[in-house]
């Protein structure tokens, strides 16, 4: 194993180098972007994309931090620190141990072999999310590339004073309740508690709520226009350079990654000519450090909230893995190992959290580019971090000195490749099968678009969710459809018969009614089968109902058979069973249908000993009848 693994040593090394590289300025981006750093981005991209290298299921996966993963853990981050008053420090544990919990979901995932699952998430669900995802980094990116940071701009802060000193005293409050002070018997203690506070923490927190206001997609839309008329030219000038510089130079070539490029120009240029930019926050040195925080100031309270967003978190990282392994596997021609890559992204995950690392996933084009130049093993995932990790460790006082607006024109560009155009273009050629009132529309489109604006506007992670209620039922409802169709109630008389059918005695077509059910009986086709009852005619008193055409009977539909067969029954007739298939007999053995309703000796092999039967058991009446 160990000789197979260094079989293309020098092809990995290239590639694992090539990949870090492009590696390098996203982690960078996307840390500033979830609001914990750049640091944080870098972490993650050294942890993850060793640990997912080491134990995944997709040789040539480099894994780090991904936009989709990005967006989502930005809505985390914020969440959680305006719980804690606005203080990444205090709110730092808790951060950490939700994305902790979401790669240990992720190991959880892969070892109960929901991996090849994954693969049933709707497309539509997939592509509204996707183009969510970009539209949130590009509205989100504008205020920073435009030098513009709202709890720093006092005529947007101020007005927060209020709810701040009313925030404020109710912290008060609540300790002083926690510490079992009554405070209506002893106000002097909240007094003198609220006489400590002062301009600058009244400031303070209306900055959290200012800044928190300003957050996601709507604030950053309701704080444009004061963006716009506080342009920084200096800020806005390096964040559209940047973009230019990575459109332009692909143009050039391809070998060397354009992002790489605009950022160190762009960053170099502005250094060197001492200009008074914004730069991003300081990267520590020294080896990352793991933070015990995660354990010692662990609260079940705090955590408890987010766990569905965590799950989600481990849901997406999943999806968005498992699809940049399909790519691998088509750019190699080799197959992953799904439920392995899935363990694989949840220990990477799982020790990045523990290093203060953002969560990621495997990364498409780091992915691609790792392929292209030479990576064929897991050696150069592990190689990307081991570079990541040289220039942290190097570099890190020098790429502190990176200008903010650099990261915020790379990060436009992400937002904008994100999306998915493929889906986009084809929404006006997709079959229009619903109707609303006088408009047919697609259901497909529907769904795209409520993903994509519940994402965009409200939260990512019940978009998803409704997505796919919505998606299921329409699912649902095509299927009922489809199945209905196929499962006409029909008399003898006016339904086509089946070949061994053709000999049925004639004189007997009247006194017995024939049911066909083709295909299964759920909880779509139940309404149509519950009108079998009416369709008799008042002349039969035996029914024959076909069942060799019936694969899988669901819970609805074993209550609506025993409702017919009640009905049946009560009008004295008496019902006959063909070619009964395993699963509906086990289920209708389980409420008794057989034998309370339909004895053993009612069901038959074949429809010819059924008529055998028929015709010994029938006549009589039929003489009588005659009489």
């Amino acid at each position: 194993m160990i000789k197979n693994l260094f079989s293309n040593f020098k092809g990995d090394l290239l590639g694992g180098i090539t990949a870090g590289i492009v590696a390098l300025p996203l982690a960078l981006a996307f840390g500033v972007s979830s609001g914990l750093g750049p640091t944080a981005g870098l972490y993650g991209a050294i942890f993850i994309s060793f640990f997912a290298a080491l134990f995944g299921g997709t040789a040539t996966q480099i894994s780090g931090p991904t936009a989709p993963m990005t967006a989502v853990s930005m809505v985390i981050i914020a969440g959680i620190i305006a719980t804690f008053d606005g203080s990444i420090e205090k709110a730092l544990p808790a951060i950490l141990t939700v994305f902790l919990l979401a790669g240990l979901m992720q190991i959880a995932l892969g070892m109960i072999g929901i991996g090849k699952y994954i693969r049933f998430i709707p497309y539509p669900v997939v592509s509204g999310f996707m183009t969510a995802i970009g539209v949130i980094i590009l509205v989100t990116q504008i205020l920073p590339a435009l030098g513009y940071y709202p709890k720093e701009d006092m005529s947007w802060v101020t007005p927060f004073k209020p709810q701040a000193e009313e925030l404020i005293l109710e912290n008060i409050l609540k300790e002083e309740a926690n510490e079992g002070i009554l405070v209506l018997e002893n106000f002097e203690q909240t007094i003198a508690r609220s006489g400590e506070i002062t301009e600058t923490t009244i400031m303070e927190e209306a900055g959290t709520l200012a800044a928190k206001e300003a957050s996601g997609v709507l604030g950053a839309l309701k704080v444009l226009p004061k963006a716009l008329s506080n342009i920084n030219w200096l800020e806005l000038a390096l964040a559209l350079i940047t973009i230019l510089i990575i459109y332009g130079f692909k143009r050039i070539t391809t070998t060397v990654p354009s992002t790489l490029v605009a950022l160190l120009l762009v960053s170099g240029s502005a250094y060197i000519l001492g200009l008074d930019y914004r730069s991003i926050e300081e990267i520590p040195q020294g080896f990352p450090m793991p933070n015990f925080e995660i354990f010692t100031e662990f609260k079940l309270s705090t955590v408890t909230p987010y766990i569905f967003t965590a799950l989600t978190l481990a849901l997406l990282g999943a999806i968005d893995s498992l699809l940049t392994s399909v790519v691998a596997d088509n750019m190699t021609k080799t197959k992953h190992k799904p439920n392995k890559e899935l363990i694989g992204q949840g220990i990477g995950n799982s020790i990045a959290a523990l290093f203060g690392g953002l969560p990621g996933a495997g990364a498409t084009i780091r992915t691609v580019v790792n392929i292209n130049s030479g990576g064929k093993t897991r050696l150069s995932g592990m190689f990307a971090s081991v570079l990541l990790l040289v220039i942290l460790l190097a570099l890190g006082p020098i790429a502190s000195q990176i200008p903010a607006a650099v990261l915020a024109g790379i990060l436009i560009t992400v937002g904008i490749s994100v999306m998915d155009y493929k889906g986009l273009k084809a929404i006006p050629n997709l079959p229009k099968d619903i109707n609303i009132g006088p408009l047919r529309l697609s259901s497909e489109v529907i769904i795209m678009i409520v993903v994509l604006v519940l994402s965009t506007f409200w939260n990512l992670v019940y978009a998803v969710g409704i997505g796919l209620i919505i998606a299921s039922l329409m699912f649902m409802k095509k299927m009922g459809d489809l199945m209905a169709s196929r499962s006409d109630v029909k008399s003898l008389t006016d339904e086509k018969v089946w070949a061994d059918e053709a000999n049925f005695p004639s004189a007997l077509k009247e006194e017995v009614f024939i049911k066909h059910i083709r295909g299964p009986l759920f909880f779509g086709t139940t309404g149509d089968f519950q009108t079998l009852t009416d369709q008799i005619p008042k002349t039969a008193s035996y029914a024959v109902i076909r069942l060799g055409r019936m694969q899988y009977m669901d819970q609805s539909g074993l209550y609506a058979m025993e409702d017919a067969l009640q009905e049946l029954n009560k009008n004295n007739i008496t019902v006959l069973f063909v070619d009964l298939l395993p699963q509906p007999r086990y289920m209708m053995e389980r409420i008794d249908i057989i034998p309370d309703f339909i004895p053993e000796a009612h069901i038959f092999d074949t429809f010819e000993n059924c008529t055998t039967w028929i015709k010994d058991h029938v006549k009589d009446t039929i003489e009588l009848l005659d009489a």
